[in-house]
C-alpha cells in the first residue's frame, strides 16, 4: 500500500491585498503583513496580546453561575475537589483550578483532586470516580468532598454526574469537548463549555485549561463584587498563564486570536523566568532555555513528558510538579516524566514498526483505504493516539488504533485528516451498528472510543473498520484524500537574513495558524543559506520540481535547535 502515490497538492494561501496594505499602513512589517492577510488577520490591534484583549469571561455560558457557585463555597468552607484527566490539557487544568481557588482565598484544606488511571478507571467523571473521591479522602483523614469540579471532562458523564448528586455533591462541569448531538446535558449543577448549545463565547477552540482559567476569572469578579478585595488588590492570575499556555498548545487546539494571547503572555512569563516551578524544571529536563521558550518547546518537548505519565504510568506525577513550589521536588519529578517519555518512545517505536507490518499486508502500490484501522493484543493502550497520528500524518487517512486494555476492554484512539469530523463520524457508526460502540467522544480530528465485544456479533474490530471504511467513503472525495500542503509562495531575497528569522520566531504559531512555508521552485537559483543568515527550512514536499519549505529560525545560542512545525494540512 502506497502512502500517498500521487504526491501532495501544493497550494499557495491567497493573500487579500488590501487586508496586507491596511496593515503595512497600521507599522507591520511588509512581509508579516502579507504572512497575516494570508490568516485572516485585519488589522494591527489583533496582533496585540495584551490581556485586555481577551474575550471578557460573562461571554461565556455559566461562568457567572459558577463564580457563585465557588464563591459561595469558598466562603462556606466547602471541600472542591477537581475531577482532572490524564492528558496534559486536563493536568495543566487541575494545577490552574488548585492553584487559582486558592489565591481567591481557598484554604489548603479545602482543595482536593482525583485523577483517573487511564487503564483502571476509563476517561472522564464516572460512578468509581466519584467514589474514588471520597475513598482518597477518608484514607488521607481529609474531609469528604462537597463540590466537584470538572477539568477538560465531563460533558458527556451523565451517569457520573447523576451518581455524585445522588451521593449530595454539588458538581460543577468545565469541558471544552463536543456534546453528543441530540442528547441532553448531564444534570450538573453548573456546566461551562464554549460547545454547549445557546453559548456565543467566540473561541469555541479554547482548551480545558482556558475554560477553567475563564472561570477563575469570573470568579475573581464575582469575589470583587462582594467585597472580598478589589481592583488594586485583587489577586494576579495572570501568574497561572504558562500553565495555561502549556495545556493550550499540547492540546493541539486552533490557535485563533484569544488562544494565541493567553499563549503569547504564557510564553512571556517562561522567557522572564515567571514560572511555576514545575514548568522550570521541565524545561530543563527537556534541555530547553527558558529566555527562548517558544510553542514548539510546549507542544513537543515539556507537553509529551506530562502526558507520558498519563499514558504508561500515573497522571498524579504530572499534576504534582505542576503544583509543588518546592524546585527540589519538582526537579525529580521532571526526571521521573522525562525517564517514562523515555520509555513511551519506546513503546510507541515498536507500536509503530508493528502497525506498518500490519499495512505492508496490504496489497503494494494501491492507494490506502479511505480509512484505517489497526489492532494488535500487543498493542499498549497508553500510546495508540499517539500511533494513530503517526499513521494519519503518512497515509492522510482518518485512522483508529485500538489495544486491548488492563479490564479487557477493546479501546481505541483515533485521529482525522481535514475534511473529516471523526467524533460525528462515530456518531453516525454507533447509529449503524447500535450494539457495537460501548461509549464514544472527542472532537473533530481526535476522538476515541471503546468497542463492546458480544457472543455471536463477530470480531469487533472487523466490524467497526467496516462501518468507519463506509463512512468514510461516503464523506471524503478524492481531493480531500489527497493532502495538501498550504504555501505562502516564493520568498523574495533580500529577506533572507536574520532579521526575517527573528521576525517569524516572535509570532506564536500552531493549528490554525501555521508558520510560513515557502515555495521554492528546483531552477538551481535559490539562495545559498549563509552562516547565521538564513532561515531554517523544514517539512520539504515530495515533488520534484517544488517544495513547500517551512521557514523557522536557526537557533544559534546555546546547543538548542528547535525545528519547525510540520506544514499545514
Amino acid at each position: 500500500m502506497s502512502p500517498d502515490p500521487a504526491g501532495p497538492r501544493i497550494v499557495l494561501r491567497d493573500v487579500p491585498p488590501r487586508l496586507a496594505f491596511a496593515l503595512e499602513q497600521q507599522g507591520v512589517h511588509p512581509l508579516l503583513a502579507r504572512l497575516l492577510a494570508a490568516r485572516g488577520v485585519g488589522t494591527g490591534a489583533d496582533l496585540d496580546d495584551d490581556l485586555k484583549h481577551l474575550l471578557p469571561p460573562d461571554s461565556l455560558l455559566g461562568a457567572p453561575q459558577a463564580a457563585v457557585l465557588l464563591a459561595d463555597a469558598i466562603a462556606q468552607g466547602r471541600t472542591l475537589t477537581v475531577v482532572a484527566d490524564y492528558d496534559c490539557d486536563g493536568a495543566t487544568a487541575c494545577a490552574v483550578a488548585l492553584r487559582g481557588l486558592k489565591l481567591l482565598g481557598a484554604k489548603p484544606q479545602q482543595l482536593a483532586y482525583v485523577v483517573p488511571d487511564r487503564a483502571v478507571h476509563g476517561y472522564g467523571l464516572t460512578p468509581a470516580i466519584v467514589d474514588l473521591a471520597f475513598e482518597q479522602a477518608e484514607r488521607s483523614a481529609s474531609p469528604a468532598p462537597e463540590v466537584l469540579v470538572t477539568v477538560d471532562n465531563g460533558i458527556a458523564s451523565h451517569a457520573g454526574v447523576a451518581h455524585a448528586k445522588a451521593r449530595g455533591l454539588s458538581v460543577l462541569v468545565t469541558d471544552h469537548h463536543l456534546p453528543a448531538a441530540g442528547l441532553a446535558l448531564p444534570a450538573a449543577d453548573v456546566i461551562v463549555n464554549p460547545n454547549q448549545g445557546g453559548c456565543t463565547f467566540a473561541s469555541k477552540a479554547i482548551a480545558g485549561v482556558g475554560v477553567m482559567f475563564y472561570v477563575l476569572l469570573a470568579t475573581r469578579a464575582e469575589l470583587r463584587r462582594r467585597g472580598a478585595f478589589d481592583a488594586a488588590s485583587q489577586p494576579r492570575l495572570d501568574a497561572l498563564l504558562d500553565l495555561v499556555a502549556l495545556g493550550t498548545v499540547a492540546d493541539v487546539v486552533k490557535l485563533d486570536a484569544n488562544n494565541r494571547r493567553l499563549v503569547a503572555q504564557g510564553l512571556k512569563r517562561m522567557r522572564g523566568r515567571r514560572m511555576q516551578p514545575g514548568v522550570r524544571a521541565l524545561l530543563d529536563a527537556a534541555g530547553r532555555a527558558p529566555e527562548r521558550a517558544a510553542a514548539f518547546d510546549l507542544g513537543f518537548a515539556l507537553g509529551p513528558r506530562i502526558n507520558a505519565a498519563g499514558r504508561l504510568s500515573d497522571m498524579t506525577l504530572g499534576i504534582e510538579c505542576l503544583l509543588t513550589d518546592d524546585t527540589t521536588r519538582a526537579a525529580e519529578l521532571a526526571r521521573q516524566l522525562d525517564a517514562i517519555n523515555r520509555e513511551r518512545r519506546e513503546v510507541e517505536a515498536g507500536m509503530k514498526e508493528q502497525a506498518e507490518s500490519v499495512l505492508a499486508q496490504l496489497p503494494a502500490g494501491e492507494a490506502a483505504p479511505p480509512a484505517l484501522v489497526l489492532f494488535d493484543e500487543a498493542f499498549h493502550e497508553g500510546v495508540v493516539g499517539i500511533v494513530a497520528g503517526r499513521v494519519k500524518d503518512r497515509f492522510h487517512r482518518p485512522t483508529f488504533v485500538f489495544a486491548r486494555g488492563a479490564n479487557g476492554e477493546l479501546k481505541g484512539s483515533g485521529r482525522s485528516i481535514p475534511g473529516f469530523h471523526l467524533r460525528d463520524a462515530l456518531d453516525l457508526v454507533a447509529k449503524r451498528e447500535p450494539e457495537l460502540l460501548r461509549r464514544f467522544g472527542g472532537h473533530a480530528m481526535a476522538a476515541g472510543c471503546t468497542l463492546a465485544e458480544a457472543a455471536g456479533q463477530g470480531d469487533a474490530v472487523a466490524r467497526f473498520g467496516d462501518a468507519l471504511r463506509g463512512v468514510a467513503a461516503e464523506w471524503l472525495d478524492a481531493a480531500t484524500l489527497t493532502r495538501t500542503l498550504r504555501c505562502d509562495g516564493p520568498l523574495a531575497l533580500h529577506w533572507f537574513n536574520v532579521q526575517t528569522a527573528q521576525l517569524l520566531d516572535a509570532q506564536v504559531w500552531g493549528p490554525g495558524f501555521r508558520s510560513a512555508g515557502v515555495l521554492r521552485r528546483s531552477t538551481g537559483a535559490e539562495p545559498a543559506p549563509g552562516r547565521g543568515q538564513a532561515p531554517q527550512a523544514r517539512g520539504p514536499a515530495r515533488r520534484p520540481e517544488a517544495r513547500c519549505d517551512l521557514v523557522r529560525p536557526r537557533r544559534t545560542a546555546g546547543r538548542h535547535r528547535a525545528p519547525g512545525l510540520p506544514p499545514e494540512r
